[in-house]
């Protein structure tokens, strides 16, 4: 699969849908570029897609990815940051949202700030409660990098986000580690009981996956078996994305 790695399209999504968020006055627009001269095609950063099931190692491979690059060079979204904002909904009924289907991805915001970014515009990006299921008041400011990493189980599965993206990957692993994954974080970090965790997995999450996840892995350019663990799939990608950055600067 290694492959087919190909090297980004340096004209392929550019904003088509930036309007998407909502208007100027949407309290998580993108913020303004600084100076009046836009990007030439050449500057274009790299978008970079991740995908894969939940506990697949997917976040692993991002941060593998994050930590070899450095901050200066890489900049990462995660779909989970843009679920929809539940604050008109009681507790109970945020509870029984379906997570794990596509409709709870606020696609457009999303789309919006790869957009900014790619133009070299900051964004904010929101930050989401897991255990209230709500949006937080707070927000990260990112600013644009040479490489623009987005990473969720639905990224590859939306088709005008994955138009934005010049590599897209695929985390594919066994549904029992991915599994007994899931129930150590939302135990841990997430504040679910496990009978919260063995409800969600059987009426949502395995469904959702079958349906939306394991589909979406037939458009990967590169399909990595056991996510963060192999370590001969990162050092390829890394190569290729180094040979990237090197022309950026280059021509930057």
């Amino acid at each position: 699969m290694v492959d087919n790695l190909k090297p980004p399209d340096t004209t392929a999504g550019l904003s088509s849908h930036a309007a998407s968020s909502k208007g100027p006055t949407h309290p998580l627009a993108a913020l303004p570029k600084q100076g009046s001269v836009p990007p030439r095609p050449f500057q274009r950063p790299m978008v970079i897609g991740v995908a894969g099931g939940s506990g697949s190692g997917k976040t692993t491979i991002a941060r593998a990815l994050a930590e070899k690059l450095g901050k200066e060079c890489l900049v990462a979204i995660e779909q989970d940051s843009y679920y929809r904002d539940l604050a008109h909904l009681p507790l109970e009924e945020r509870a029984r949202v379906n997570f794990d289907h596509p409709d709870a991805i606020e696609m457009e915001l999303l789309m919006a700030h790869v957009d900014a970014l790619c133009e070299g515009r900051a964004v904010r990006k929101p930050r989401y409660d897991f255990e209230h299921h709500l949006r937080s008041a707070e927000v990260d400011v990112l600013e644009p990098r040479p490489v623009v990493l987005v990473e969720g189980i639905l990224v590859l599965g939306d088709e005008e986000l994955r138009k934005r993206f010049d590599l897209k990957l695929f985390v594919d692993t066994a549904a029992d580690i991915r599994l007994m994954r899931r129930i150590r974080r939302d135990l841990e970090q997430r504040g679910r009981t496990f009978a919260q965790i063995r409800r969600q997995y059987y009426d949502s999450v395995r469904p959702m996956h079958l349906a939306f996840v394991e589909p979406s892995k037939h458009w990967a350019d590169v399909i990595i078996p056991e996510g963060g663990h192999n370590r001969v799939a990162l050092d390829l990608i890394l190569g290729r994305v180094r040979e990237f950055i090197r022309e950026y600067r280059l021509h930057g």
